[in-house]
C-alpha cells in the first residue's frame, strides 16, 4: 500500500478524524489518540496499555471457542464450540461481536475487519478505554487477577497439556479435563480469597508446592486401607479429627480438595486440575459484573462518540451510524414478548449510568431522599468512577436503581409460590414497591444463588475413604437426578473412591 493511500487527505483537510465507511490502520491510530485524549482528560479514566488487533470472521470464532483468550490449553470442547458457532454463523443465525476484549495487561482488544471505520472508532471507546478502565479499577478484578500473569500461565497450561498428552496419551489427560471442567462451576473460592497467580515465579513456586504437597499427602493417607493394608499404622479417632481439622472441612472449592487430597491423583493430573481451577478463577470476577462493565463501556462509548462530534472530528454520518448500533445493543424487549428472556445488562447498565450522571447534574426531591450522598455532587465523572472501582453487579442494583428507572423500566416483583395456582404480583414500582422490587433484583445477580451450594463435609479416613458432600438446598430446589448422577461420575472419577452426597435445608446444622 502507498503512502497516499494511507494519508486519507479528505478527512485530514477537513479535520474530521475519518471519511467514508473503509477504515486503515493510520485512520484507527488517528482515532485511537482522539478517543484517548477524551477518555483520559474528560473522563478521567485510568487504563493498562492497549494492543489492537483486527481479525478475520475466522479468528474470531477461534477467539469465541477458546473463552475469549489468545492462548488456551487443547481439550475438545474447544473444538467442538467452534464448529457449532461457525455453523450459525455461516447460516446466518448468529452474528459476531464487533470486539472480544481481555482482561490482560496490556489489555488486548479483537476487532472484527468487517467493520466500518465508524464502527471500529466506537469499539475503540467501548473496548479499548471503556472495558479496560473497569478491569484495571475495579476491586474484584484487583483482588482476584493478575492482568499481567494471565497469558504467561495461559502458555504454560497450553505447553504442559501438550506434554501430558505426549507422556500419558490423549485419552488420559482428556479423562482428567472432562472431569474437571465438568465440576468447574463447584471450582470456585467464592468467600475466602484465593491467592493471585504470579507468573514470573510460577514454576518454581509450582516445584516448592509438589514437596509440600508429596509430604502432606503420604501423611494424610498412609494409614487407611489399601494394597499394603498390613504396612499401615492405626489410626486413632483423635489423629482422625486432627486431620479433618488440617482439611479445613468444610471445603466450598470441590476442585481444590481433590486437587489437594485426592487418594489416587498423580502430580501431573492434579496440576491438570489445577490448571482447570484456576482458569475458573480468573473468570469468576466478570461474572459478577457483567451488568457493570458493559454499563461502564457503554456509557463510555456512547459519551465518547457524542464529545467527538461536538468536537468536529466524526460526521453526522458516523454518529448516526454510532448510534443505530448503540440503540441496538441496549434495545429492552418488553416481558410478554416472545423472544424476551431476562433484563438486557447493556440496557439496565447503561441507564444506571447514565442515572447515576443525572443524579448528580440535575436531582429531583425524591433523588436527595434516596441518594442523599450523590445528589447534586458537583462531580458526575468522580461518582461514576468510584463506582465502577467499588461495586459488582448486585451491591451496585441494591444500592443505586432508583425509583425513576423503576418506573422507566416498568418493573414489578413477580412470585411462584409452591401450593399456589397462579401466580403472584408482590410488588409494583410504587411507593410501597420500590424497596422490595430493588432489593430482589438485586439478589438476583448474586451469582452463586443460581448454582447449588455443594462443599466437602466429610471424608471417612478410618474406612472406605467415602467422600461426603453436602448440598445446601435453598428454597426447596434439589438437583436433578439426571446432572446429580452425572456429576458424581466426575468426581469419582477424580476421588477415586465412594462419594456420597446428601441434601439438607440450607442453614440446617
Amino acid at each position: 500500500m502507498t503512502t497516499a493511500a494511507l494519508a486519507d487527505p479528505p478527512a485530514a483537510a477537513s479535520g474530521l478524524l475519518f471519511e467514508g465507511s473503509e477504515w486503515t490502520f493510520p485512520l484507527m491510530r488517528k482515532a485511537y489518540e482522539a478517543v484517548e485524549d477524551i477518555a483520559l482528560n474528560d473522563l478521567g479514566l485510568s487504563v493498562f496499555p492497549n494492543q489492537i488487533e483486527v481479525i478475520s470472521a475466522e479468528q474470531m470464532l477461534d477467539a469465541y471457542a477458546s473463552v475469549g483468550m489468545p492462548l488456551m490449553y487443547s481439550h475438545w470442547s474447544f473444538g467442538k464450540r467452534f464448529v457449532r458457532d461457525e455453523m450459525l454463523y455461516r447460516k446466518g443465525y448468529q452474528a459476531l461481536a464487533y470486539e472480544i476484549v481481555i482482561n490482560s495487561n496490556p489489555c488486548i482488544s479483537y476487532y472484527m475487519e468487517e467493520n466500518t471505520m465508524a464502527m471500529q472508532t466506537l469499539v475503540l471507546a467501548h473496548a479499548a478505554f471503556g472495558h479496560n478502565h473497569f478491569f484495571k479499577n475495579n476491586y474484584l478484578f484487583q483482588h482476584w487477577t493478575d492482568p499481567g500473569g494471565i497469558l504467561d500461565y495461559l502458555d504454560f497450561a497450553k505447553h504442559y497439556v501438550a506434554d501430558c498428552e505426549a507422556r500419558h496419551g490423549a485419552q488420559e489427560v482428556e479423562s482428567v479435563l472432562d472431569a474437571a471442567h465438568a465440576l468447574m462451576g463447584q471450582g470456585i473460592f467464592r468467600y475466602r480469597r484465593a491467592a493471585k497467580l504470579k507468573l514470573g515465579e510460577y514454576e518454581r513456586r509450582r516445584q516448592e508446592r509438589l514437596a509440600t504437597e508429596a509430604r502432606e499427602y503420604s501423611d494424610l493417607w498412609r494409614t487407611v486401607p489399601g494394597a499394603h493394608r498390613a504396612k499401615a499404622q492405626t489410626l486413632s479417632e483423635s489423629e482422625a479429627t486432627e486431620r479433618k481439622r488440617r482439611l479445613r472441612l468444610p471445603e466450598e472449592n470441590l476442585l481444590y480438595f481433590l486437587e489437594k487430597n485426592s487418594p489416587i491423583l498423580a502430580d501431573w493430573q492434579r496440576e491438570l486440575v489445577r490448571i482447570v481451577r484456576n482458569t475458573a478463577q480468573y473468570f469468576y470476577p466478570q461474572r459478577q459484573t457483567k451488568l457493570m462493565n458493559e454499563g461502564c463501556a457503554t456509557f463510555v462509548h456512547y459519551y465518547i462518540a457524542n464529545r467527538l462530534y461536538d468536537k468536529g472530528l466524526i460526521t453526522e454520518g458516523a454518529l448516526l451510524e454510532i448510534l443505530h448500533s448503540h440503540s441496538n445493543v441496549v434495545y429492552q424487549l418488553d416481558f410478554d414478548d416472545s423472544r424476551y428472556s431476562s433484563l438486557n445488562p447493556y440496557a439496565l447498565g447503561f441507564a444506571m449510568m447514565q442515572d447515576i450522571q443525572r443524579i448528580c447534574v440535575a436531582p429531583t426531591d425524591e433523588d436527595r431522599e434516596w441518594f442523599p450522598d450523590i445528589a447534586g455532587h458537583d462531580d458526575w465523572r468522580a461518582v461514576l468512577r468510584d463506582v465502577w472501582a467499588n461495586y459488582r453487579d448486585e451491591s451496585f442494583v441494591r444500592q443505586f436503581l432508583s425509583p425513576h428507572l423503576m418506573r422507566k423500566f416498568k418493573l414489578f416483583l413477580m412470585a411462584d409460590r409452591e401450593g399456589e395456582p397462579s401466580y403472584r404480583i408482590d410488588a409494583i414500582h410504587d411507593a410501597e414497591g420500590y424497596r422490595r422490587v430493588r432489593s430482589a433484583l438485586a439478589d438476583s445477580y448474586t451469582v452463586g444463588a443460581g448454582e447449588p451450594d455443594i462443599e466437602v463435609a466429610d471424608v471417612d479416613l478410618l474406612g472406605n475413604r467415602e467422600l461426603v458432600l453436602r448440598h445446601n438446598v435453598r428454597n426447596g430446589v434439589k438437583l436433578a437426578e439426571s446432572g446429580r448422577e452425572a456429576t458424581l461420575k466426575h468426581i469419582r472419577r477424580l476421588w477415586g473412591y465412594d462419594v456420597r452426597l446428601d441434601e439438607v435445608a440450607a442453614g440446617a446444622p
